[in-house]
């Protein structure tokens, strides 16, 4: 109860994160194919697939994905501002999304691992410049970008917990296109909902602290 009560959610709310967080991993292993060979890599799940880059998959879907993402919460955190409910909500997860990014960059420069796109050896870590694949700075970055929508909205609209399957889709286009391997979302994933509990958990959004008086107006109300 201790932990629940500093991250600021109480128990169904963890049991509901624990399910999503389910379905997502179960999901993700249902859609993808199989390999005929063992699966590798640090959590020995890791394994090449067919490449697809058409219909839903197109790599030009996952960047306009993970665009809107990011324009939609910047935007609404200025235009909201961080007076109401609403707009401390974007706030948070503009400081979700800032830490997950900034998180997954530090750890793609550490592990430099090769992409699935490069080789068929998912134990490819440490071979220096160039080489990005863990984790997955795109899905940790939708992650931590929904999560604090989820943790807030979630049990007033149910309909809220739909934004995961924008982690899941992206999850799933990443490993289809030979970007990422599967530890690869995985983690990605985990980062930005780890983060996202964290900036919810925050009564003032670090960001927004840095503001004058820890307060933004929001253009609505300037105009």
């Amino acid at each position: 109860m201790a932990l629940e009560s500093y991250l600021g959610v109480d128990a169904r709310e963890t049991s509901v994160r624990f399910i999503l967080a389910a379905v997502t991993v179960l999901g993700l292993f249902a859609v993808l194919p199989r390999p005929a060979f063992a699966d590798d890599g640090p959590f020995g799940i890791d394994h090449r697939i067919a490449y697809d880059n058409s219909g839903i998959w197109k790599r030009k879907i996952q960047i306009d994905v993970e665009y809107a993402t990011a324009l939609t919460v910047i935007g609404g955190a200025l235009w909201e501002g961080g007076e109401d409910r609403l707009g401390r909500t974007f706030w948070q997860s503009f400081d979700s999304m800032a830490f997950s990014v900034g998180a997954a960059q530090v750890m793609k420069l550490t592990f430099s691992r090769e992409r699935p796109s490069t080789t068929a050896d998912p134990n490819q870590f440490f071979k220096g410049s160039g080489n990005q694949s863990f984790p997955s700075g795109e899905v940790a970055e939708i992650a931590g970008a929904v999560t604090p929508f989820v943790l807030e909205y979630g049990q007033e609209h149910p309909a809220v917990y739909g934004l995961e399957g924008l982690v899941l889709y992206d999850m799933i286009a990443r490993v289809k296109v030979r970007a990422h391997w599967q530890s690869d979302v995985l983690v990605g994933a985990g980062l930005g909902t780890a983060f996202g509990f964290y900036a919810h958990g925050r009564e003032t959004p670090l960001i927004l602290s840095w503001m004058p008086h820890g307060v933004f107006v929001g253009f609505k109300k300037q105009f």
